[in-house]
């Protein structure tokens, strides 16, 4: 993609020949510095000695039909501001990103044909690639500058703020106080040139700190290329760079996209049906072929689908995962050592074995995942609820605890989970009422319980999900959490190439969320997704995605 090769690249080369990472590190981090994905996966063959290709898409695919997938249809309306991947799953079919990040976690071009960073990592510069919008005028750099000035405004309320907020925004003060007599803080650009455009085809930012991963921010689900002249609002009919149209939209119940005369892609139509929080529904729905596809299975009817004859099974190992968070700002949560108790009374092990039948991992209450390349393995803090009891005890609850847990039914997994916590929390005095919402309400609200269960999707590096979940005043930041150190330490973290370095700066992150965290997590799970054999060229996405531009269906 870049035209020169950066200087860290010829550094993971080494690294690479030298086994201090493996092919996988490799080729992530050359490619997020510009070398292109077929070049990465060429040296990371030549310097092991061991041929490894990329992901190809299938060839020679039927052309015409219609492709019906089960998934769930909420508001559509702020992309900017979408909280769960099944928006941008409509979304995605009429507008691009910047960049791609693919099956293989690698970060390709998509609306940005490349982009080249400075050797400290503080200047980026992307090339916007020849795309058109629906309505007929070019895609240009200033529309891809009014759409990260959009998300990075805090009147937007976008989940970007907290991928960008180290590296593009300083904090200011309004000038308010709120009601405990602290200053209210917001946030605005760094610098008045930290976005530039040069021209049509050229976006240049420059950054307040050192970032490696700016590439793979542009493929955060919410960082949709929406049309400017559209004021980051979305409905039916709105202009887009993709290969499908959004012509009818019923929330709730389904979505329908058409593909554009010309467009690349296969199918004429794509249907998107909502089917209820009722997985046995879904099953059924796929068993009758009333859908050709479901966006997510259920772990409870894997065996079901595994029988159906006529349907693969897509599976992959991700980073998902759901949390018990609390909101530090809410007792008894505000309390560190309640908080410390809630993972001491959590057994993951078992979480995993009950709520996910043994698919996935255990997890270690610090929200990064052993396929995260950056993973720091720290010693578990394990199942101590006699431990636990004592520490309740000396914050004042001798007597232990009564809480109300919010969570949601749908994937069913979620409630079973919670059910399983709240068995164990019981040997440590704490008594938990579960509170379960359908899942439309639970959308509304997951960000506002003082105590909830939130289902947290795949991201490819592990600072990119403490970022957007744990960063100090950050959208989408649940907890409320803040702590100083942890910010700072993850700002180093983002701009820190070198492996071994910076999987000791997450090593200090994972061990201040264990310590003093807001969250008692219980696993990483596995997840699948379920096709008629019909539908041709699907690959499973570790997030879920859906690119309906790639699927096609045989008559």
């Amino acid at each position: 993609m870049s035209d020169n090769e950066h200087l860290w690249i010829s550094r993971l080369k080494q690294w690479l020949a030298d086994k201090k990472i493996d092919r996988r590190e490799f080729i992530r981090y050359s490619t997020l510095l510009g070398m292109s994905a077929s070049a990465a996966y060429m040296w990371a063959g030549k310097i092991t000695g061991e041929p490894i290709t990329q992901p190809a898409l299938a060839q020679g695919l039927p052309k015409g039909g219609i492709i019906r997938i089960a998934q769930r249809i909420p508001k559509l309306g702020s992309p900017h501001t979408f909280a769960w991947v099944t928006d941008s799953n409509v979304v995605r079919q009429i507008c691009g990103y910047l960049t791609r990040t693919g099956i293989d976690n690698v970060t390709r071009p998509h609306l940005a044909s490349k982009w080249e960073a400075s050797e400290d990592l503080k200047t980026w510069t992307f090339t916007i690639g020849d795309f058109k919008w629906r309505k007929g005028s070019d895609f240009t750099a200033e529309h891809a500058a009014w759409n990260i000035r959009h998300c990075l405004d805090p009147r937007v309320g976008s989940s970007v703020v907290g991928l960008m907020k180290g590296y593009m925004l300083k904090e200011v003060d309004t000038g308010r106080k709120d009601d405990k007599g602290n200053a209210v803080m917001t946030t605005e650009l760094w610098d008045a040139n930290a976005i530039e455009v040069k021209d049509p085809k050229t976006l240049v930012l420059n950054l307040k700190e050192s970032q490696v991963a700016v590439p793979e921010h542009f493929f955060h689900y919410p960082f949709l290329m929406l049309d400017p002249a559209e004021n980051g609002v979305f409905d039916v009919g709105s202009n887009g760079t993709g290969s499908f149209d959004l012509t009818e939209l019923e929330v709730g119940r389904k979505a329908v996209l058409r593909r554009l005369p010309n467009a690349p892609g296969y199918v004429d139509e794509l249907q998107l049906i909502d089917l209820g929080d009722n997985p046995a529904a879904v099953a059924a729905a796929l068993a009758s072929k009333q859908v050709d596809g479901i966006d997510q299975g259920n772990i409870e009817q894997f065996e079901i689908y595994k029988a159906m004859e006529h349907v693969n099974i897509y599976q992959v190992v991700t980073a998902q995962t759901a949390v018990a968070r609390m909101q530090i700002d809410h007792k008894p949560f505000d309390n560190p050592a309640v908080r410390r108790a809630m993972k001491l009374a959590t057994d993951p092990e078992k979480c995993l074995q009950i709520a996910h039948k043994g698919v996935g991992e255990a997890a270690e209450h610090h929200h990064v995942c052993r396929v995260h390349p950056d993973y720091k393995k720290l010693e578990p803090i394990g199942y101590k609820p006699d431990e636990a009891k004592r520490l309740l005890a000396d914050a004042g609850f001798p007597d232990g605890l009564d809480i109300e847990i919010n969570c949601k039914p749908s994937p069913t997994w979620e409630q079973v989970a919670v059910e399983a916590m709240a068995e164990q929390w019981k040997a440590a005095g704490i008594r938990a009422r579960i509170n379960v919402l359908p899942s439309a309400k639970f959308w509304e609200v997951w960000d506002k319980v003082p105590f909830g269960f939130t289902e947290w999707t795949h991201r490819p590096l592990g600072f990119m999900v403490l970022a957007l979940a744990y960063r100090t005043g950050v959208p989408w930041n649940e907890s409320h959490y803040t702590n100083k150190q942890f910010d700072e330490l993850l700002t180093k973290a983002e701009g820190t190439l070198d492996v071994d370095e910076r999987r000791e700066i997450l090593g200090e992150l994972e061990k201040i969320l264990q310590e003093d965290g807001p969250i008692a997590q219980p696993l990483w799970r596995s997840v699948y997704a379920a096709y008629d054999k019909r539908v041709k060229g699907f690959q499973v996405h570790p997030t879920l995605y859906i690119f309906g531009e790639t699927i096609a269906i045989e008559a």
